[in-house]
């Protein structure tokens, strides 16, 4: 599966970013291998609209999911119209997000 994380750092022991379109930096993520790349947030210094226009770059990534800390409405509408779920409200390390969420969302699909 294909992750993107909102993050407060460039690696997998970083806080997941609590503020969507703040936050500097998104790791995409293969969730089977940990394999990923960082995105620098462009739109992080922006003084308004910085959800919206992350949320319209990250849905060029296509990715299947999205993991932040927090997203406001329009942000989380753009995602999910184009159907990428969002898990909001994480916290903790991007990958031990990535990992409690392949988990819930394994269990899910059983």
């Amino acid at each position: 599966m294909r992750i993107v994380v909102i993050s407060e750092g460039e690696s997998l022991d970083s806080e997941v970013g609590e503020d969507f379109g703040h936050s500097p930096f998104f790791l995409v993520v293969d969730s089977d291998t940990l394999d990923y790349h960082v995105i620098e947030n462009e739109f992080a210094d922006s003084p308004e609209g910085a959800g919206v226009a992350v949320a319209k770059a990250i849905t060029t990534l296509k990715p299947d999911a999205v993991i932040t800390g927090g997203i406001g409405m329009h942000g989380l509408d753009i995602l999910r119209k184009s159907g990428i779920y969002v898990s909001y409200d994480e916290e903790g390390s991007v990958e031990q997000c990535i990992t409690d969420f392949v988990r819930r969302h394994k269990n899910n699909a059983a």
